[in-house]
């Protein structure tokens, strides 16, 4: 007798299999009993044997491995939450995570950076990259458009560029901190396993004594929620409020916002984005 698990495996698959055009595959539309690829079909396009994939929908076919799934949902053309549910349906627990390298942001995350006026906040990826930053990050953080693409890195600037060692109070601190949530970002993300973060850190190593000591600690911190006191060399000392956020969908990606931490902050930022602007 099938299980729930299996049956409830065999019933999404089955639902997933009726939605998909057979034309739009390359297959004889014509007269069809039931809408939707055969089941023959669907484990061509997977690589797998049709009569397993028959008993997977009749929720008797066993525990399928990650790699059937993973071929499964590419022959129903699944979308990256729908793989994440089948990978519950099938093992009980998400697949695991692929770094994705990442160019840049959507216009509509763009506006929620913009709709924060006085809150300087960015995207960054898991090789703590900047890919999006408001008015507010360029006039109190980094200008990070007048920067060369490859130099938007936070750790870059915190251990290669000057300007992250003058900015930061505390910079021995400040420094720790971001290399164990640097390491725990990798780590979540699935970017650890990636050449382009053996890379960055084989660079940093190389041309940081500071960063390569950090490094061989292997602290892991979340990145969370915390105070940032920075040294604007035009507003002077600055404390912001920091909290971290996930971007629903995109493992790859977080989103810092830092809030002025007293009315006085406030006003510091204030004339510093209306300055930019003027």
């Amino acid at each position: 007798m099938a299980s729930e698990p299996a049956n409830q495996l065999g019933s999404y698959l089955r639902d997933r299999r009726v939605r998909l055009d057979p034309a739009a595959f390359g297959f004889a539309g014509g007269r069809r009993r039931t809408p939707g690829l055969r089941r023959e079909e669907v484990a061509a396009r997977a690589n797998i044997s049709p009569t397993w994939y028959t008993w997977l929908e009749q929720g008797r076919g066993g525990a399928p491995s990650a790699d059937v799934l993973d071929r499964i949902a590419k022959g129903l053309m699944l979308t990256e939450p729908e793989r994440e549910h089948l990978y519950m349906l099938g093992l009980g627990r998400p697949p695991e995570t692929r770094y994705r390298p990442v160019d840049g942001i959507t216009p509509r995350l763009q506006r929620v950076l913009d709709g924060m006026r006085l809150s300087p906040a960015i995207i960054k990826t898991a090789m703590w990259d900047v890919v999006g930053w408001n008015r507010a990050a360029a006039a109190l953080l980094t200008d990070y458009a007048a920067l060369p693409r490859d130099q938007r890195n936070i750790l870059r600037l915190m251990f290669v560029n000057g300007r992250g060692r003058k900015a930061n109070e505390d910079w021995e601190s400040v420094a720790r901190f971001v290399v164990g949530a640097f390491r725990a970002d990798m780590a979540r993300a699935g970017a650890n396993r990636s050449s382009e973060a053996a890379r960055l850190v084989d660079e940093l190593c190389r041309v940081s004594d500071e960063f390569d000591a950090l490094w061989r600690d292997n602290d892991v911190v979340a990145h969370g929620e915390g105070v940032k006191r920075i040294h604007h060399p035009d507003a002077g000392r600055v404390q912001l409020e920091f909290s971290s956020f996930a971007v629903e969908g995109r493992p790859e990606l977080g989103m810092i916002v830092y809030n002025p931490a007293t009315e006085a902050d406030a006003e510091k930022v204030r004339a510093l984005v209306e300055a930019r602007a003027d």
